[in-house]
């Protein structure tokens, strides 16, 4: 079985990171030398068994500091940026470490002669070098596993939605190494299943299995209707000691995805992850707003000051249009443009959409709207907080009445703040576009949200987001 392999993976991968440390701190040192002699060669350099020395301490030290840092889990599905992130991690708390130590123990004549430059060289080597070991053992375990080698054996316990989910990740990944033997359910005939993975036995028949001692992980997937059998199950599961994951089923009724926080020992299950709800979170991306906002009105003065001259003199009427839209916690708000129809009654723009040909858009209206020059004025919405540079595209009451009933989740956007441009605008979803495709877009940003995420997204709105070919 794949866990009698697992320590001897883990020990010889201990003993390679030992390896790629020696060879880390024997470059860093070099280049010390390098640098020494370059830059100053005049001075001398403190004798290689004192650095020698330095390494044998830190090298048990940054093997401990991987194992903190999660190094050591297995790799069949931790992604590589999340190993990337936690390299980085414990190569920088080494660095905190040991230059913390060096200051403490300044007065000692060794020391107070040793390079701390060795530390930053080693820091930067190491990442880089870690990061190319682990990726090649990653490559290599992926590359056996895909090939029927290093399998881990998994059972099932109930046929239902999560079952069929689960089987269809691992057939789409034979690189995870994972080989279901079969399922047990209740309900279902022996032999029948799903793609190829069966139905061979009932829950009763549990122990017996387990007695076989021939499986590395039970996945229990029960059908949400089955709940009352998960205590048991659980128990004999732990008595046997098999590892056990609990694959809920509830994908129909929460179709995102949910993440669990500790209530004083009561695990609570959020429907939905929104990472804009961390104050933290919410605090940095309006200071990256106010900022974005200042600077974009500052860049785009010269061509909304000439915007706003053709606007005056081709159209008679005001310059700046303001419309209700509804933003953040479902709030209403003025939402400016830069005007682009004729002056029309309200009671008549707010009822219809633009449509191709449209005779009230003007002239002059119609270049603004495909450069999306008309949106600049919603600068003036960010700093006033309306608004955010990134977020979903925030819509006229009229319209979000009617498509909260027949769009699942469309309310979902207005848990944070509408935005300039968003993921589903760079991905063509503008204008007279599919509104379901829109609200996927715009659930994926909400609940993936990074500043960098951001980032990329305004980094693309440059290249593919001004010019809308869906604006009429």
């Amino acid at each position: 079985m794949i866990k009698d392999n697992q320590k001897k993976l883990n020990g010889f991968h201990v003993v390679l990171d030992a390896l790629v440390l020696a060879l880390s701190y024997f470059l860093s040192w070099a280049l010390l030398l390098t640098g020494n002699r370059i830059f100053s060669p005049g001075k001398g350099v403190l004798a290689p068994q004192y650095y020698f020395a330095v390494f044998l301490v830190m090298l048990p030290v940054y093997l401990l500091l991987y194992g903190i840092f999660n190094l050591y889990t297995p790799k069949r599905i931790q992604g590589k940026r999340y190993e990337f992130a936690n390299i980085c991690k414990a190569n920088l708390f080494g660095v905190l470490l040991f230059t913390m130590i060096f200051f403490l123990a300044k007065n000692n004549p060794y020391f107070r002669e040793f390079s701390r430059r060795i530390i930053f060289y080693f820091c930067a080597i190491n990442i880089v070098l870690e990061t190319i070991e682990r990726n090649l053992i990653r490559y290599t375990l992926r590359s056996m596993r895909s090939k029927g080698y290093n399998q881990k054996h998994i059972l099932l316990i109930g046929y239902s939605r999560a079952a069929e989910g689960f089987i269809d990740r691992v057939l789409f990944n034979p690189e995870w190494g994972y080989q279901i033997k079969g399922i047990l359910d209740n309900t279902k005939e022996w032999g029948t299943g799903y793609k190829g993975i069966n139905v061979i036995g009932k829950v009763g028949d549990l122990d017996e299995i387990l007695n076989l001692n021939s499986l590395d992980e039970i996945a229990i997937t029960l059908s949400i209707t089955e709940y009352a059998n998960l205590e048991r199950i659980v128990a004999s599961c732990e008595k046997s000691g098999v590892h056990t994951k609990f694959i809920p089923d509830y994908n129909n009724m929460i179709p995102t995805r949910p993440y669990i926080e500790d209530l004083h020992g009561l695990p609570v299950v959020n429907i939905r992850r929104v990472p804009l709800t961390d104050p933290l979170n919410a605090m940095a991306k309006r200071a990256v707003d106010i900022l974005g906002a200042v600077f974009a009105l500052l860049l785009f003065s010269p061509i909304m000051l000439l915007a706003a001259a053709l606007i005056k003199l081709t159209s008679p009427g005001p310059l700046i249009y303001s419309q209700e839209r509804v933003g953040l916690h479902n709030r209403p708000f003025k939402m400016y443009k830069f005007r682009s129809m004729v002056v029309q009654a309200p009671s008549e723009e707010k009822t219809k959409w633009t449509s191709p040909h449209d005779s009230r858009v003007t002239p002059i209206g119609r270049f603004i709207r495909k450069t999306s020059i008309d949106e600049m004025p919603q600068f003036l919405n960010v700093l006033r907080g309306d608004m955010s540079l990134v977020g979903p595209r925030p819509e006229r009451p009229l319209f979000v009445e009617k498509f909260k009933e027949e769009i699942p989740r469309y309310m979902i956007k207005h848990q944070v703040r509408p935005g300039i441009t968003g993921w589903a605008q760079v991905n063509g979803y503008r204008g007279d576009t599919s509104i379901t495709k829109r609200i996927e877009h715009d659930l994926y940003y909400i609940e993936n949200w990074t500043l960098g995420y951001d980032f990329k997204i305004l980094f693309l709105t440059v290249f593919k987001g001004f010019i809308n070919k869906n604006a009429y």
